[in-house]
């Protein structure tokens, strides 16, 4: 076994059925290790999960740093060189290398160790920051998205350094602002393109359809995420002194947000789907061949019936085609008991995932423009925007896309179907932009994780598994680049 560890990576061609004997046997030292350690591995990540890391709220700012801490504190256990905790305006970006030999790959691993906000506390079954195991299952935030998934590469690493060394060098930059819109990355990228050379990015951040059916996601949805503010009298008002005479801005919202979709649930503001690109007859059918239970995905819901965008299918809406959706509404009383008040203003937090060729800024400038339009004159109308980000598509012709077929096939045993995710990373684009490589999207998360809403999951098979397929990925990579 030791033998074999040294030549982790390299191919061994003297007959066909020798490499297949070698292949087995590197998944059964893979996962040997993980079986010896696996408590360990567990425990580890449970520290990450109790730290608050929440970005978007400023009193968790003491445990987003030590979260920080953390991460770089592992890489230097797992074995990299260099670790740094890396200062920016608002949270640091943690740095790990491992540089075995210039003439071999490069993988960059990204990441994220901040996490959404638990509210509303009172829908947990159990703490958020306490992890817990129900059902072979981890619940706490940032269990999934993304403490669990990019925890797995740290892992992985210390796996492959324990049992041979690496196939391909490996960066890390692991951020803390992801769930606010990552303001600091791009600049931080901008600044150390030389340091953050590589051939690929490699993100585990995303989803598969099951273990079952294991996926890889080829695409993500871009997204313009914006505040509305609707301001009518210059204070609450007696509703009874005042109503009927003066036009309520709850009201008047609500219209207006009802007015952004037509009776087919398409998009109403003018110019919004100039740019996009349906889906040829052929990439239908090939999502439509995906598997899929309709009844089974209203239960995991709770819904009766589901709703969208007339005349495409359920994983059409979700992955190839825009949206916009209200994340929030508020206005007036909402206490305890009844207090008749006509409400001064009312605000509501919106967010439109696009889809190739739709530009996240000029999207932000068209909702803009149409949302005042369409005001009446009885109030005044602010659209704030926050942050968005560009849709990408990811090559499926790739070396590094087939390294990472190739890895899920060996470990699950069967090859995985190409996807579209619903979700925004827009980091990817900028990775594209700014140092020129292309990202793979190989995650481990479910869509029925619970990504950013109360009891939030992970499951423990998806975690250990990822770490088993993670080292594939870099041997595959490795050799398909003939630097292996």
């Amino acid at each position: 076994m030791e033998k074999l560890c040294k030549i982790f990576g390299k191919q061994i061609w003297q007959s066909p059925k020798t490499y297949i004997c070698f292949k087995l046997m590197i998944m059964q030292s893979i996962k040997q290790y993980v079986e010896q350690h696996k408590q360990r591995l567990l425990d580890e990540l449970f520290e990450l999960l109790r730290f608050p890391s929440v970005s978007a709220d400023p009193k968790y700012k003491p445990d987003v740093l030590k979260a920080a801490d953390y991460v770089a504190q592992k890489l230097r256990d797992a074995g990299a060189d260099k670790v740094e905790v890396c200062q920016t305006d608002g949270y640091p970006i943690v740095y790990g290398e491992k540089i075995v030999d210039a003439l071999k790959p490069t993988v960059l691993v990204y990441g994220h160790y901040d996490v959404q906000p638990p509210d509303p506390l009172e829908l947990w079954n159990t703490p958020p920051f306490e992890p817990t195991i129900r059902d072979g299952k981890i619940y706490a935030r940032g269990a999934c998205d993304d403490k669990g998934q990019f925890y797995m590469h740290i892992k992985a690493f210390e796996l492959m350094m324990q049992n041979g060394g690496l196939p391909a060098n490996i960066k890390f930059m692991i951020e803390g602002e992801e769930e606010v819109g990552s303001s600091n990355l791009g600049i931080f990228v901008k600044a150390n393109k030389e340091k953050l050379r590589a051939d690929v990015v490699l993100i585990s951040d995303t989803s598969m359809i099951s273990m079952e059916n294991p996926s890889l996601e080829t695409g993500l949805r871009g997204l313009s995420y914006l505040e509305v503010e609707i301001t009518g009298p210059n204070r609450d008002l007696h509703s009874g002194v005042y109503g009927g005479a003066v036009a309520n801005p709850a009201t008047i919202l609500a219209k207006m947000i009802a007015s952004l979709h037509d009776e087919n649930n398409h998009v109403t503001i003018p110019g919004f789907y100039d740019e996009v690109i349906d889906l040829t007859p052929e990439e239908r059918k090939a999502l439509d061949n995906a598997p899929y239970d309709e009844d089974e995905y209203k239960k995991d819901l709770g819904v009766d019936a589901l709703w969208g965008e007339k005349g495409y299918s359920t994983f059409e809406r979700t992955g190839t085609r825009p949206t916009l959706e209200v994340n929030g509404i508020w206005g007036g009383y909402i206490g305890q008991g009844a207090k008749t008040v006509l409400p001064s203003k009312a605000s509501a937090k919106i967010s439109m995932r696009l889809v190739p060729n739709q530009g996240s800024d000029k999207i932000t400038q068209l909702f803009t423009d149409h949302f005042t339009k369409i005001a009446p004159a009885c109030v005044k109308v602010k659209v704030t925007p926050h942050h968005g980000g560009e849709p990408v598509v990811t090559p499926t012709d790739s070396i590094a896309y087939k390294a990472a077929q190739k890895a899920i096939t060996e470990s699950f045993g069967k090859e995985p179907i190409p996807t579209r995710g619903g979700g925004s990373i827009p980091i990817v684009a900028l990775f594209e932009a700014e140092l020129g490589i292309k990202t793979v999207l190989m995650g481990f998360g479910l869509d029925s994780d619970a990504l950013h809403s109360p009891n939030e999951k992970y499951d423990i098979f998806n975690y250990y598994k990822g770490i088993e397929t993670i080292p594939l990925f870099h041997k595959y990579f490795a050799e398909l680049s003939g630097k292996g």
